[in-house]
Order: structure tokens, then C-alpha cells, then sequence
């Protein structure tokens, strides 16, 4: 059974805009934390052309409720014209963590 967690991926093409993407979601209680991967290399087609590219992939996990605020903002954000936005269930977790993260986000 799913839980009410989520996580939220996007990529961006610099380390730079991935912490600040990953600080201003958390200080923004969009996400309680954001996870930011080691540099990737990216192969995809864009405007007709394969391309390749470093990227940083980041993960916020957030509860699926904010979801919709949280897009909202890295879209407005994020510089690609087209950015990355994937959503994955969290099917189980412990209960501590699963209520901190529905804890840290949202209106105080």
C-alpha cells in the first residue's frame, strides 16, 4: 500500500542551481529534504539533435499533497524550457521518517 510520500525528481546542468533548487524547496517547506546526486551523464534529443550533457539530479521528498505547489515553483525556478519532472510513489516506509517528512513541510 502506497503511502502519502512522494518524491520528486528534476535535473539541472549545474551543482550551483541543484543546492539552491534543493535549500529553497526545504527553506519553502515544499520538501522536508532534498537529495542531490553525484554528476550523471545525460544522452537525449532535443530540438532533433542527440545530445549528451553532465546533469545533477535532484530528489525532494515531500508528501503527495504538495506535490502540485512544489512543480509549480521548481518550474518556475529551473532554467531548461523543458525540465525534468518525474513523481514516484513511496510504497512503505518507517513511520518516523514518513511523519517527520509530513511534519516539515506545508504552513507552520
Amino acid at each position: 500500500m502506497a503511502t502519502d510520500m512522494v518524491i520528486a525528481q528534476t535535473t539541472v546542468d549545474d551543482e550551483e542551481t541543484a543546492l539552491l533548487l534543493a535549500r529553497g524547496a526545504v527553506e519553502a517547506r515544499l520538501a522536508a529534504c532534498a537529495h542531490i546526486d553525484a554528476p550523471l551523464q545525460a544522452v537525449y534529443r532535443w530540438q532533433g539533435q542527440i545530445r549528451t550533457g553532465t546533469e545533477w539530479r535532484i530528489s525532494f521528498k515531500t508528501p503527495r499533497e504538495q506535490v502540485e505547489a512544489l512543480a509549480e515553483w521548481v518550474h518556475r525556478e529551473h532554467a531548461y524550457d523543458v525540465p525534468e519532472w518525474v513523481v514516484l510513489a513511496v510504497e512503505s516506509g518507517s513511520e518516523a521518517y514518513l511523519e517527520w517528512v509530513a511534519q516539515e513541510t506545508g504552513p507552520r
